[in-house]
Order: C-alpha cells, then sequence, then structure tokens
C-alpha cells in the first residue's frame, strides 16, 4: 500500500471553540481515493469504531472526548475548521480528515451528493459541543485527557497520523 503524505493544520484556542493544545488536524489527501466507498470498513480494520455515515454540521461543533476520522465518500465540500478565525479547507471523494478532540468544524458549503463516514478510535461514543458559555472548564480538561490513538484509520499502526503526531515536540 502507498503510504499518504500527510498535511497538517494547527488550531488555537479562540475564546468558543477550544481546538487541541498540541495536536493539528491531519488531512490525508486521497488517502481513499477509487475506495471511498469502503472507508467505514477501512476505519473498522484499523480499530476505528462508532461510525456513522452523512453530513457535516453547517454550525461549528467539537467533541471534547474524543478524537473523529471523517473520509469523504461521496462529493465536495467546504469544511471551516477551527473556528470562526480557522481555515477554510475544500475536501473530495478519498480525502480523509483527523480530527483531534476540541477541534471546530462547520461546512462551509458541499455538493449536493457530499457524504462522509465518521469513526472513532476505539468505537468511542462521542459528545457534541458548540462553544456555549458554561462549557468550559471542563472541556479543555477532557481534551486534555484524550490519549492518541494507537493506529491511523486508513493505514493502521504505522500510518500517517501516528507518524505526524508522534513526530510533534511531546509525542512519544
Amino acid at each position: 500500500m502507498q503510504q499518504t503524505e500527510a498535511r497538517l493544520y494547527r488550531f488555537y484556542d479562540d475564546g468558543v471553540i477550544p481546538n487541541h493544545p498540541t495536536l493539528p488536524v491531519v488531512l490525508l489527501p486521497g488517502a481513499l481515493k477509487g475506495r471511498a466507498g469502503e472507508a467505514e470498513q477501512v476505519f473498522r480494520s484499523n480499530g476505528w469504531g462508532n461510525s456513522w455515515t452523512g453530513g457535516v454540521f453547517d454550525y461549528h461543533h467539537y467533541h471534547s472526548n474524543t478524537h473523529e476520522a471523517l473520509a469523504v465518500t461521496a462529493g465536495s465540500a467546504v469544511l471551516q475548521l477551527g473556528g470562526e478565525q480557522g481555515k477554510e479547507l475544500e475536501v473530495k471523494a478519498g480525502d480523509v480528515l483527523v480530527l483531534p478532540a476540541g477541534t471546530g468544524h462547520k461546512k462551509l458549503s458541499a455538493s449536493a451528493d457530499f457524504e462522509v463516514a465518521g469513526a472513532y478510535p476505539g468505537g468511542m461514543e462521542y459528545n457534541l459541543h458548540t462553544g456555549k458559555a458554561g462549557e468550559r472548564p471542563a472541556v479543555l480538561e477532557e481534551i486534555r485527557r484524550v490519549p492518541p490513538p494507537s493506529t491511523d484509520p486508513v493505514e493502521g499502526a504505522n500510518g500517517p497520523l501516528i507518524r505526524a503526531w508522534a513526530e510533534l515536540p511531546g509525542g512519544e
């Protein structure tokens, strides 16, 4: 299997969306090119479960208790990552994103056929936060406690996510 080159995007706490204090978003462009419809199966085979298919909410939200893998299974979209001052990122079928716990994400626009598959390391049950008053400081502590995954959702134990996060200062 050809190894996918990871693109990293770091976001910081903007006072509303916490983002992750140390881990960047990892984009794996074309990681599932030609087999995007197999995303849930690929995720499960690499230890990422509790999968689903659907869209991305059109409002800023994040999960404080788990990381999330999103594979674009059809169409294309522009997502905003990191909150209101974050980055707009165009994604298309075959692309995979891994969002560390706390990372804000929102759909800005999408093709009519846009669909994603999502999954979580170890099949974690995810929570949903939107940056409302009162979420802090509990979510900040929860985000810090989420362990890094033991596998990349596409390529397993030695995949680009594992390499990218391990090479960071303080990484394994």
